[in-house]
C-alpha cells in the first residue's frame, strides 16, 4: 500500500517539478509520479525560453511577469543549476508592415510596464553585428531569459525530494480513485496512490488524463522542431527572432508555421527554431519543417549559411485553443487540479505556476488571480464511462 500524501503531482516536467517543489516549501507532503523520468516529455524537446517579449496584454502577460519575479526571487540561489541566462531578447522587423506591427506591440507593452527599447537600424546592428542587412529596426527586451529546461526539471525534482517529497518513475496513471464524487487518488501498475489533492501536470497528455476523470480539458499536441549547430565563437548575443514569431505564437492555424528564432548556448552551439503544426502525436521527421527552419535562420543571420547543423530534435507543445494555460482546481471533479496547456511558454511560466498552485493547494489565496485560467471554462463535466468510475474501496 502506497503512503498517502497531501498532494499527488502527475508529471515531472518543469510544470510538475515546480509544483512539487513549491508544495514542499508550503510544508505539504508530496508524491510525484511520472510515466518515465523527469523532463522525458515536452521539457526535453524545447529551447528553454523565458519570454516577456512575445506576450500580449492580458492574463498570460500578468502570469509571465509574476513568474519572472519567482525566477529572480524564490529560485535565484539555484540559477547556476540550470544555466540561467539573463541574455535579453531582440525582435527584428525586416518589412515595413512588420515594423509597424512591432511598434504597436511595443507601445502597448510599455504602457503595461514591460521594459522595452526601440532599436533603429544602427542600434540593432550594434547589439547584433551579424544581423541581416535587410533589418529595418527592432525592439530590445532586457527581461527575456534562457534556461536549460531538462536541468530545471531534474533539479527541482531533486530539491523537492531533498525537502521530503517522494518521486516514483515509470509509473503511468491508468485511472482515478474516488470517494463519492471526489477524486482521492490514482490507479497505476504499482498500485493505488491516494492524496488530498491530485494535480494533472502531464503537458500534452493533460487532456487524455482529464478524460479519465470525466472532464474536458482540450489540450492538444503542437509539434515543433529545433536545429542545433556546431559550436562557434560568440556570434549571436541575445535571443533573436523575427517579428512574425509573435503572430505564430497566437495563431490557431493547424498547418505548418515557421518563423526564425536564433540564440546561442553556453556550449557555443546555436539553437534554431521554430516551427508549429498540429499533427497529433506524429513523430515523423519533417524535412519540409527543417528546410524552413534553415532558410529562415539564414535570412535572419546570413553567416549561418556556412555553418553546419549537427543535429535536430522535436517534441510537442501543449496547445490550448484559447491560448491560455489551464491552472487551478477543477470544480467538475473535486480533488482534481490542473497545470497544463502553456504551449511554448511553459518553461518561463513554470516557476509562477508552481508557486501559485502551491499557495492554493495549501489553502492560501494565491498572489495572482487564477480565475482566467480556470479549468471549468471549457464546460460541464463529461459523463464518465465505465472505466472512469473508479470508486474508493476504503
Amino acid at each position: 500500500m502506497n503512503p498517502a500524501s497531501d498532494v499527488l503531482v502527475i508529471g515531472a516536467g518543469v510544470i510538475g517539478a515546480a509544483t512539487a517543489y513549491f508544495a514542499t516549501q508550503q510544508g505539504l507532503t508530496v508524491t510525484v509520479l511520472d510515466k518515465g523520468l523527469p523532463a522525458s516529455g515536452t521539457s526535453s524537446a524545447c529551447e528553454g525560453n523565458i519570454l516577456v517579449s512575445d506576450k500580449e496584454l492580458g492574463p498570460e502577460l500578468e502570469l509571465t511577469r509574476y513568474s519572472l519575479g519567482v525566477w529572480h526571487g524564490d529560485l535565484a540561489e539555484h540559477k547556476r543549476l540550470w544555466e540561467f541566462e539573463s541574455k535579453g531578447g531582440i525582435i527584428v522587423a525586416s518589412r515595413e508592415s512588420s515594423l509597424a506591427s512591432l511598434n504597436r506591440v511595443m507601445a502597448a507593452q510599455a504602457s503595461y510596464g514591460v521594459a522595452v527599447e526601440k532599436l533603429d537600424p544602427d542600434a540593432l546592428r550594434n547589439a547584433e553585428p551579424n544581423i541581416t542587412p535587410d533589418a529595418l529596426g527592432g525592439a530590445s527586451y532586457p527581461e527575456d531569459c534562457q534556461v536549460q529546461p531538462m536541468l530545471v526539471a531534474a533539479h527541482l525534482v531533486r530539491l523537492a525530494t531533498d525537502a521530503g517529497a517522494r518521486f516514483v518513475a515509470d509509473t503511468p496513471v491508468t485511472g482515478f480513485v474516488r470517494s463519492g464524487d471526489r477524486i482521492t487518488g490514482v490507479r497505476t501498475p504499482r498500485g493505488d496512490f491516494s492524496a488530498g489533492s491530485v494535480v494533472n501536470c502531464t503537458g500534452t497528455w493533460a487532456g487524455e488524463l482529464a478524460a479519465l476523470a470525466g472532464v474536458n480539458v482540450p489540450v492538444l499536441p503542437r509539434r515543433g522542431f529545433v536545429m542545433v549547430t556546431e559550436p562557434l565563437p560568440p556570434m549571436v548575443h541575445h535571443k533573436v527572432y523575427a517579428a512574425e514569431y509573435i503572430d505564430n505564437v497566437g495563431s490557431s492555424d493547424a498547418g505548418l508555421q515557421a518563423s526564425p528564432v536564433v540564440e546561442s548556448t553556453p556550449s557555443g552551439t546555436i539553437l534554431i527554431g521554430s516551427t508549429r503544426e498540429r499533427v497529433g502525436f506524429d513523430r515523423t521527421v519533417s524535412t519540409n519543417a527543417l528546410r524552413l527552419l534553415a532558410g529562415n535562420a539564414v535570412a535572419l543571420f546570413p553567416f549561418l549559411e556556412h555553418v553546419k547543423a549537427i543535429r535536430h530534435y522535436h517534441g510537442f507543445r501543449p496547445y490550448c485553443p484559447d491560448h491560455l494555460p489551464v491552472i487551478g482546481h477543477d470544480d467538475r471533479a473535486p480533488g482534481l487540479w490542473h497545470a497544463a496547456g502553456h504551449e511554448g511558454a511553459g518553461i518561463g511560466l513554470s516557476a509562477g505556476t508552481g508557486k501559485l498552485l502551491a499557495q492554493a493547494l495549501s489553502g492560501q489565496a494565491p498572489d495572482l488571480d487564477l480565475s482566467p485560467f480556470a479549468p471549468a471554462r471549457f464546460g460541464e463535466r463529461k459523463e464518465n464511462s465505465t472505466t472512469h468510475r473508479e470508486e474508493a474501496t476504503a
